[in-house]
């Protein structure tokens, strides 16, 4: 077997696709298909976009953290761990929402791997004692339930009621507060207030700010640029030890979240498509990979956040038909993606893409495989 190739720093090799044994007619064809299915939606007005996000007419969406006007549609394929195909501006910082949780997930998974955490069925509050485990349905909560958005905390955090986001439409304040919370572990709910707290968890564990976690333990290690910012909100500021470092959010919901290019994008998520391995440096465990990548019991189609699976909510189909069924995407709001293809030893960087055609645009890509 040939070595594995790791792109240097500020280096990446481009080969031609049918270098790389993939037809260069239909790569063409999925930039081109990319292009026609940009998501138009500009966010100067960022107040309208968190609503839009959502579809509701959110209480207290007020932005905490900092926002940017979007870049140009760009893409990116890595084939063997070669560019075989880019398109945009790949050197642009810019917000990558949700994929910001896949983020937070890692730092977790570091902890994990290093015995900070020594078990995530362990309930969480015995690693941050404190207000936030108030209510007893809270002390339940284990390190799975919330990685995989099953917690069902309940809670404010800087200022956000957990039942700010993606509430059910047409509820008063009152029946908002007031609404009926399951046992951690019996429903999924997407919620940027818990993965938020979730980042606080991990930021205790460490006693570190994680982008400095993040920085010293992957993006470095991995030949990252120096260009990524990872933002908190304004009122996000803690002390742990004496040490004053700002909590960061999971995504942009209400501003803040990381802010990335997509070369470096691309460099995280070929960290994942080699197993954790950058050259001969383990970065990550296997173990870890494998628990992210697994279907959780009440969502068959959500591993650790933000790891999608190639699965429908019930596992009865898959939701990109020609990609394996272990495929993965970390996925944010743009749409902003990351696909991981171990079969096919593919990376693929999907930024601004109306999200209801990227199954599509991978189906293309895939069909230029000889």
């Amino acid at each position: 077997m040939s070595q594995l190739y790791y792109p240097k720093p500020n280096e990446w090799e481009r080969k031609n696709p049918d270098s790389v044994q993939m037809n260069t007619k239909f790569i063409t064809e999925a930039i081109e298909y990319s292009k026609l299915h940009e998501n138009k939606l500009s966010i100067k007005n960022m107040q309208m976009f968190t609503r839009t996000a959502s579809d509701t007419k959110e209480p207290h969406d007020e932005l905490l953290g900092p926002v940017q006007e979007r870049g140009e549609l760009t893409g990116m394929i890595i084939k063997n761990g070669y560019i075989v195909a880019e398109w945009g501006d790949v050197n642009r910082v810019d917000m990558t929402f949700s994929v910001t949780k896949s983020f937070v997930s890692t730092t977790v998974g570091l902890a994990y791997d290093e015995g900070l955490i020594s078990d995530l069925n362990d309930e969480v509050h015995k690693y941050m004692p404190g207000e936030h485990f108030n209510d007893q349905n809270n002390k339940l909560i284990t390190w799975d339930h919330l990685l995989r958005q099953v917690s069902e905390w309940k809670g404010n955090m800087w200022g956000k009621p957990d039942w700010a986001d993606r509430p059910p439409v047409g509820l008063s304040f009152d029946e908002l507060e007031n609404q009926k919370y399951f046992k951690p572990g019996e429903r999924y709910k997407y919620n940027d207030v818990r993965v938020n707290f979730l980042a606080l968890l991990s930021a205790h564990v460490w006693k570190e700010s994680l982008p400095k976690v993040l920085k010293q333990k992957v993006m470095n290690p991995i030949g990252a640029s120096d260009n990524w910012k990872w933002h908190g909100y304004k009122n996000s500021w803690i002390n742990i030890d004496g040490q004053k470092i700002q909590s960061v959010s999971g995504g942009g919901h209400w501003g803040g979240g990381m802010f990335i290019n997509a070369l470096d994008q691309a460099r995280f998520g070929y960290l994942f498509l080699r197993n954790g391995m950058w050259h001969d440096k383990r970065i990550i465990s296997e173990d870890w990979i494998k628990k992210a990548s697994s279907p959780g019991s009440v969502n068959k189609s959500y591993g650790f956040m933000n790891w999608f699976l190639n699965s429908t909510e019930d596992g009865t189909d898959k939701k990109i038909k020609s990609a394996p069924s272990n495929a993965i995407y970390f996925s944010g709001l743009g749409s902003n993606i990351i696909y991981i293809d171990w079969e096919n030893d593919l990376v693929v960087v999907m930024r601004w893409i109306d999200s209801d055609y990227f199954p599509g645009f991978i189906d293309l890509i895939l069909k230029s495989l000889k």
